[in-house]
Protein backbone atom coordinates (compact mmCIF):
# COMPACT_ATOMS: atom_id res chain seq x y z
CA UNK A 1 0.00 0.00 0.00
CA UNK A 2 2.81 2.45 0.70
CA UNK A 3 4.09 2.40 -2.76
CA UNK A 4 0.73 2.61 -4.04
CA UNK A 5 0.50 6.29 -1.79
CA UNK A 6 3.67 7.38 -2.85
CA UNK A 7 2.80 7.09 -6.52
CA UNK A 8 0.09 9.64 -6.27
CA UNK A 9 1.55 12.16 -4.02
CA UNK A 10 2.42 15.19 -5.89
CA UNK A 11 5.83 15.77 -6.85
CA UNK A 12 6.45 20.13 -6.49
CA UNK A 13 9.70 21.86 -7.94
CA UNK A 14 11.41 25.13 -7.64
CA UNK A 15 9.65 26.49 -10.55
CA UNK A 16 5.87 25.56 -9.23
CA UNK A 17 7.17 26.91 -5.62
CA UNK A 18 8.17 30.15 -6.91
CA UNK A 19 4.55 30.83 -8.42
CA UNK A 20 2.57 29.83 -5.06
CA UNK A 21 0.72 32.10 -3.10
CA UNK A 22 1.38 32.30 0.50
CA UNK A 23 4.09 30.98 2.67
CA UNK A 24 5.44 27.45 1.57
CA UNK A 25 8.16 24.65 2.55
CA UNK A 26 9.08 22.27 -0.39
CA UNK A 27 11.03 19.54 1.45
CA UNK A 28 11.26 16.55 -0.83
CA UNK A 29 8.73 17.28 -3.74
CA UNK A 30 5.79 17.94 -0.57
CA UNK A 31 4.15 20.99 -0.38
CA UNK A 32 3.98 22.60 3.72
CA UNK A 33 2.11 25.19 3.88
CA UNK A 34 4.05 27.80 6.45
CA UNK A 35 0.42 28.82 8.07
CA UNK A 36 -0.96 30.31 10.56
CA UNK A 37 1.10 32.97 10.62
CA UNK A 38 3.89 33.11 13.04
CA UNK A 39 2.53 34.95 16.70
CA UNK A 40 3.84 38.27 17.73
CA UNK A 41 5.72 36.50 20.44
CA UNK A 42 7.20 34.19 17.52
CA UNK A 43 8.49 37.28 15.47
CA UNK A 44 9.35 39.30 18.42
CA UNK A 45 12.14 36.38 19.53
CA UNK A 46 13.09 35.73 15.93
CA UNK A 47 13.87 39.90 15.61
CA UNK A 48 15.90 39.23 18.56
CA UNK A 49 17.88 36.72 17.28
CA UNK A 50 18.27 38.17 14.13
CA UNK A 51 19.30 41.72 15.75
CA UNK A 52 21.84 40.06 18.05
CA UNK A 53 23.53 37.72 15.44
CA UNK A 54 23.42 40.90 13.17
CA UNK A 55 25.53 42.93 15.89
CA UNK A 56 28.05 39.76 16.97
CA UNK A 57 28.76 39.03 13.56
CA UNK A 58 29.64 43.23 12.52
CA UNK A 59 33.28 42.68 13.15
CA UNK A 60 33.09 39.21 10.87
CA UNK A 61 33.46 40.54 7.05
CA UNK A 62 32.61 36.93 5.64
CA UNK A 63 29.04 35.95 7.60
CA UNK A 64 25.96 37.31 7.76
CA UNK A 65 22.96 36.73 9.61
CA UNK A 66 19.63 36.61 7.36
CA UNK A 67 16.11 36.28 8.96
CA UNK A 68 13.62 34.21 6.85
CA UNK A 69 15.41 33.79 3.30
CA UNK A 70 14.58 31.13 1.02
CA UNK A 71 17.48 28.51 1.16
CA UNK A 72 16.86 26.56 -2.03
CA UNK A 73 18.60 22.96 -1.86
CA UNK A 74 17.79 21.33 -4.41
CA UNK A 75 15.26 21.57 -6.82
CA UNK A 76 12.53 20.02 -4.94
CA UNK A 77 13.27 21.17 -1.78
CA UNK A 78 13.00 24.34 -0.91
CA UNK A 79 12.67 26.13 2.94
CA UNK A 80 12.43 29.21 5.04
CA UNK A 81 14.08 29.10 8.44
CA UNK A 82 13.58 31.61 10.98
CA UNK A 83 17.11 32.79 11.29
CA UNK A 84 19.95 31.37 9.39
CA UNK A 85 24.26 32.51 9.54
CA UNK A 86 25.76 31.73 6.10
CA UNK A 87 29.36 32.58 5.71
CA UNK A 88 31.67 33.25 1.97
CA UNK A 89 28.39 34.14 0.90
CA UNK A 90 28.00 36.35 -2.45
CA UNK A 91 24.85 35.98 -4.67
CA UNK A 92 22.45 38.10 -6.32
CA UNK A 93 19.89 35.59 -6.57
CA UNK A 94 16.48 35.61 -4.47
CA UNK A 95 17.46 32.59 -2.66
CA UNK A 96 20.22 31.01 -0.72
CA UNK A 97 22.05 27.96 -2.15
CA UNK A 98 24.94 27.66 0.07
CA UNK A 99 24.30 26.07 2.92
CA UNK A 100 24.38 27.96 6.47
CA UNK A 101 26.84 27.24 9.18
CA UNK A 102 23.86 28.29 11.55
CA UNK A 103 20.11 27.64 11.69
CA UNK A 104 17.62 29.10 14.51
CA UNK A 105 13.91 28.01 14.40
CA UNK A 106 11.31 29.37 16.82
CA UNK A 107 8.82 26.54 17.73
CA UNK A 108 5.37 26.64 17.51
CA UNK A 109 2.84 24.69 17.85
CA UNK A 110 1.54 24.27 13.97
CA UNK A 111 5.71 23.54 12.88
CA UNK A 112 6.87 21.74 16.01
CA UNK A 113 7.17 18.02 15.14
CA UNK A 114 8.50 19.35 11.40
CA UNK A 115 10.96 21.33 13.06
CA UNK A 116 11.98 18.52 15.76
CA UNK A 117 12.14 15.54 13.03
CA UNK A 118 12.00 16.19 9.63
CA UNK A 119 13.79 19.46 9.30
CA UNK A 120 16.68 17.89 11.64
CA UNK A 121 17.38 15.18 9.47
CA UNK A 122 17.06 17.69 6.43
CA UNK A 123 19.60 20.16 8.21
CA UNK A 124 22.07 17.17 9.41
CA UNK A 125 22.12 15.74 6.07
CA UNK A 126 22.70 19.38 4.17
CA UNK A 127 25.75 19.77 6.67
CA UNK A 128 24.35 22.48 8.80
CA UNK A 129 26.58 23.00 11.64
CA UNK A 130 24.54 24.29 14.54
CA UNK A 131 20.82 23.28 14.65
CA UNK A 132 18.78 25.69 17.32
CA UNK A 133 14.89 24.85 18.32
CA UNK A 134 13.76 27.95 20.40
CA UNK A 135 10.97 27.10 22.47
CA UNK A 136 8.69 30.16 23.81
CA UNK A 137 6.70 28.35 25.84
CA UNK A 138 9.06 27.36 28.45
CA UNK A 139 11.58 30.60 27.49
CA UNK A 140 14.94 28.18 26.61
CA UNK A 141 16.68 26.88 23.70
CA UNK A 142 18.06 23.67 22.59
CA UNK A 143 21.85 23.62 21.04
CA UNK A 144 22.50 20.75 18.35
CA UNK A 145 25.84 20.16 16.98
CA UNK A 146 26.91 18.17 13.91
CA UNK A 147 29.20 15.49 14.43
CA UNK A 148 30.12 12.85 12.11
CA UNK A 149 26.77 13.62 9.91
CA UNK A 150 24.45 13.60 13.18
CA UNK A 151 23.34 16.29 15.75
CA UNK A 152 24.03 15.76 18.97
CA UNK A 153 22.78 18.30 21.82
CA UNK A 154 24.91 20.51 23.36
CA UNK A 155 22.60 21.75 25.87
CA UNK A 156 19.33 23.66 26.76
CA UNK A 157 19.87 27.38 27.58
CA UNK A 158 17.66 29.92 29.04
CA UNK A 159 20.17 32.49 30.58
CA UNK A 160 23.73 31.78 29.27
CA UNK A 161 25.62 32.09 26.25
CA UNK A 162 27.21 29.89 23.73
CA UNK A 163 30.50 30.11 22.15
CA UNK A 164 29.12 29.34 18.28
CA UNK A 165 32.79 28.55 15.99
CA UNK A 166 32.04 28.97 12.43
CA UNK A 167 34.87 29.96 9.37
CA UNK A 168 36.74 32.25 11.36
CA UNK A 169 34.35 34.29 13.61
CA UNK A 170 33.24 33.35 17.45
CA UNK A 171 30.10 34.32 18.36
CA UNK A 172 29.32 34.65 22.00
CA UNK A 173 25.33 34.08 21.62
CA UNK A 174 23.19 35.42 25.07
CA UNK A 175 20.11 33.25 25.09
CA UNK A 176 19.07 35.58 27.43
CA UNK A 177 18.88 38.61 25.28
CA UNK A 178 16.36 36.43 22.88
CA UNK A 179 13.79 36.14 25.73
CA UNK A 180 13.84 40.01 26.81
CA UNK A 181 11.30 42.19 26.47
CA UNK A 182 8.75 39.03 25.38
CA UNK A 183 5.54 38.82 26.18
Amino acid sequence: MEALKEAFLPNYRYEDYINWEGDWELIGGIAYAMSPAPTIEHQEINLNISSQLKRLLKECKNCKALPEVDWKIDEETVVRPDTLVVCDFNSNKAYLDKTPEIIFEVLSPSTKRKDRTLKSLLYSKSGVKYYILVEPAGDFAEVYKLENGKYYLEGEFKEQSYNFEIDSCKIDFSFKEIFEDVK
